[in-house]
């Protein structure tokens, strides 16, 4: 691992310089080229990757950190307990289809889901800007209660900090997840094998392109709403099918592509997927060509994806489908044992390309 020495110079009595010592960091790093953190460095994609790796890994890591997952597993006297916190600083605060509130919890809750975990309880922590209607922070707290309703857990902590006007756009709202994972359950990201099926529950793409749309005051021909769900039901229910899954992770920041990048370094395995197997809704598919976009790495927030193996690929898709978040699940794709870390796509004339992950951010302020 590449090591970091300490950021800081000493000076003076208190031991700590002004400035940061960026000649001290042990190895070259595309972060050097970053003195201030940039909005890329929370995309999900590249940026943050290596500043997860190179920065704060060095400073913080340890074998449970190490397990870079959605949520930690942790084994507590006899007990396994899923551990994960996440931040939400989405603008603007309300869109179609969901909100801040509903977002954080749905948020929580999936990635607690994906070590199969049943979740149980969470923190909240809102940090309010001076200024912000106490109509809008009780619409948030009101649609956080009905999420943590849905989904079947409770706030049981929390913490209330206000910022001066002009410093928090608002509302920012960061929680943290407890749960528990039944016995016999070992889903990681580092557990893929070649011949597992790639499944993924349904149209990728419409919570980002639904957040682009109200920020930027676009109209499309038909209407795009986020896809905010809490999925700890569908997993229960994919779980239930078989107990077999190897890897789960929820396509956030970065998207499908992300998530099966980030999948396919973890397990040092290789993917390939079909493009056209990947489901888009037709809305989406005309919003992201109108802008640019590749749907692949656009972010959702009701969407995963699922490595299993083969002999069980057929039941779980299956419980995936009589789901209603499932409904409309596929199968895109396979684990392969060449190129591993890489994801190849196989397009629709035959040819194929590699699916990396994003550089930076495509969309911020999306989570």
């Amino acid at each position: 691992m590449c090591g970091v020495l300490p950021l800081w110079a000493a000076s003076g009595g208190d031991g700590v310089s002004e400035k940061p010592r960026f000649e001290g960091w042990a190895c070259p790093l595309p972060l050097r080229n970053y003195p201030t953190v940039v909005l890329g460095h929370g995309s999900g994609g590249q940026m943050m990757a290596d500043l997860i790796r190179h920065l704060f890994v060095p400073e913080l890591g340890n074998e449970l950190l190490g397990q870079m997952a959605d949520s930690t597993v942790i084994d507590l006297e006899g007990a396994r307990l899923a551990f994960t916190t996440d931040s939400y600083v989405v603008s603007p605060l309300f869109f179609p289809g969901g909100d801040i509130g509903e977002l954080a919890v749905n948020g929580t809750v999936n990635d607690l889901a994906m070590s199969g975990a049943t979740p149980l309880f969470l923190s909240a922590a809102f940090i309010l800007e001076e200024g912000l209607p106490m109509e809008t922070l009780a619409r948030v707290a009101e649609s956080a209660r009905r999420a943590c309703e849905a989904a079947g857990v409770r706030v049981v902590a929390g913490d209330t900090k206000v910022v001066n006007r002009g410093h928090g756009d608002g509302l920012y709202l960061s929680m943290a997840g407890l749960g528990v994972v039944p016995e016999g359950i070992g889903i990681g990201p580092e557990r893929a094998r070649p011949g597992d099926a790639v499944l993924v529950n349904g149209p990728i793409g419409d919570h980002g392109m639904a957040i682009l749309s109200v920020r930027e005051g676009l109209e499309f021909e038909a209407a795009i709403e986020s896809d905010t769900a809490p999925l700890n039901g569908l997993v229960g229910a994919m779980l239930v099918a078989s107990r077999e899954i190897h890897c789960l992770r929820d396509l956030t920041r970065g998207g499908l592509a992300a998530a099966l990048n980030e999948l396919a370094s973890a397990s040092k395995v290789g993917v390939e997927f079909e493009e056209a197997s990947v489901p888009v809704r037709p809305a989406v598919r005309a919003a992201c060509e109108m802008l640019g976009f590749d749907p692949l790495y656009v972010a959702n927030e009701g969407k995963l994806v699922c490595f299993v193996p083969e002999g069980s690929a057929e039941a779980v898709l299956g419980a995936m489908r009589a789901h209603a978040l499932g409904a409309e699940a596929r199968r895109i794709g396979t684990v392969v044992a060449g190129h591993p870390g890489q994801v190849v796509a196989r397009t629709g004339i035959g040819g194929s390309r590699l699916v990396d992950l994003p550089a930076g951010e495509l969309l911020p302020r999306i989570c």
